[in-house]
């Protein structure tokens, strides 16, 4: 029996495909970026729908609940997207030093 936190989730998740499908069409999204995007809200809309299928997994990883492994799962995903927003910030501010310094010898000639 369907719950309506799990309609809910697939509305979310439908949304959320619509809105990245936008995204690509105003080309914020590379082809590879809307792929991964489109995968992780599928997988989401799956997992909502059909919880039962993490049984495995939870039993494996010896949880005592599905909402410990979702929460794991959520911590592993920030750190990651916290890791590569760093790694995005230091390669933009790597260009903007050498496009100051660019600049200020420009100024100096």
């Amino acid at each position: 029996m369907i719950l309506g936190i799990q309609i809910l989730g697939a509305l979310f998740g439908l949304f959320m495909i619509y809105y990245s499908f936008l995204s690509f069409k105003r080309k914020e999204f590379r082809k590879g970026e809307f792929i991964v995007w489109i995968f992780l809200w599928i997988s989401f809309m799956i997992v909502t729908l059909f919880p039962n299928l993490l049984n495995p997994f939870i039993e494996t990883l010896s949880l005592a609940r599905r909402m410990d492994f979702y929460v794991i799962l959520g911590f592993i995903f920030l750190i990651g997207l916290g890791f590569y927003s760093y790694r995005i910030s230091r390669k933009n501010q790597e260009k903007i030093e050498n496009i100051v310094r660019e600049i200020a010898v420009k100024k100096e000639k």
